[in-house]
């Protein structure tokens, strides 16, 4: 007999890992509400990963001979009012919305996690003291609280990541408390403490990859927020500076306008609703699909 790679423990271990995610995906690939959302998400990335190939002119290019233009071959989606190219600008203005969203929720999963974590592992004087500052946080709308934010730092784009990101930092400490309490008094978390695992370790090896699945749920949801915050603040002018495309700041550049030349705000609000859309219908989507209650 030919000897087994790998010890039994590990060979099933691997296999059901496998076979978890193998039934994550397809109860996702059965949800077409989710598999459209995912599909949406998909062409916009590839479109603001190769924005430079795609955008027939550049997203700072003017023409004051060919303002306003209405939607034509030439112009898809037709120029405002410095003659610039809005189709070019909102293939653009995707790779800055959808960074701020990834990098703002990212923000807010390492900080909210680790503060929600050893909140619920300490527990006692400990959970107490950060979960009342957490509530201090959440007393706050997220949007205000994000809007006071990026007036203190000022514009840009990584300040506006980080205040998007503090903003929404309190909805995954919760989160990641209330998973953590669920699961610190298992008997494998008992075991890794009996051995001698440090609490950091028990924490980052043991704890946090079995709080993974509402985690990664809120966070698809989260950037759907992320980017709608993002968009309200540069729409107030608290983003990021002309004349960098960002679909929120094209809205309210375009506001002056609405009334003769409708196509300068619809394309931009367009795209931020199917954006919206898309990770909020593929977010529920990996909510079920992840519901430890539908596995078989």
């Amino acid at each position: 007999m030919s000897e087994n790679p790998l010890p039994l423990e590990k060979e099933n271990e691997v296999y059901s890992r496998k076979s978890w995610w193998g039934e994550v995906w397809g109860r996702l690939y059965l949800n077409k509400m989710a598999m459209a959302g995912l599909a949406i998400l998909i062409i916009l990335v590839l479109a603001a990963i190769f924005a430079d190939a795609i955008a027939p002119f550049g997203y700072d290019d003017q023409n004051l001979n060919e303002t306003f233009l209405r939607p034509s071959l030439s112009h898809l989606f037709g120029t405002d009012n410095f003659g610039r190219d809005i189709f070019s600008r909102i293939l653009y203005g995707a790779r800055i919305s959808l960074t701020v969203g990834l990098f703002s929720v990212s923000i807010s999963v390492v900080a909210g996690g680790l503060l929600g974590a050893v909140s619920a592992y300490y527990g006692h004087m400990t959970d107490n003291v950060i979960m009342r500052l957490v509530d201090v946080f959440l007393a706050i709308p997220g949007i205000l609280l994000s809007i006071s934010i990026a007036s203190a730092l000022g514009p840009g784009l990584m300040n506006m990541m980080i205040a998007v990101g503090i903003g929404s930092l309190p909805t995954y400490a919760r989160v990641t408390r209330a998973a953590v309490l669920s699961i610190k008094e298992q008997e494998f978390i008992e075991a890794a403490v009996s051995v001698g695992a440090s609490n950091f370790r028990v924490i980052l090896r043991h704890i946090l990859p079995n709080c993974l699945a509402p985690i990664i749920v809120q966070a698809t949801l989260g950037v759907a927020s992320a980017i709608l915050v993002a968009a309200s603040m540069s729409f107030i002018g608290l983003g990021l500076e002309p004349p960098t495309p960002e679909w929120g700041a094209m809205l309210s550049v375009g506001r002056p306008f609405i009334r003769d030349h409708w196509h300068i705000v619809t394309f931009p609000g367009i795209m931020i609703m199917f954006t919206i859309f898309a990770l909020n219908v593929f977010g529920d989507g990996l909510r079920d699909a992840l519901d430890p209650r539908l596995k078989r």
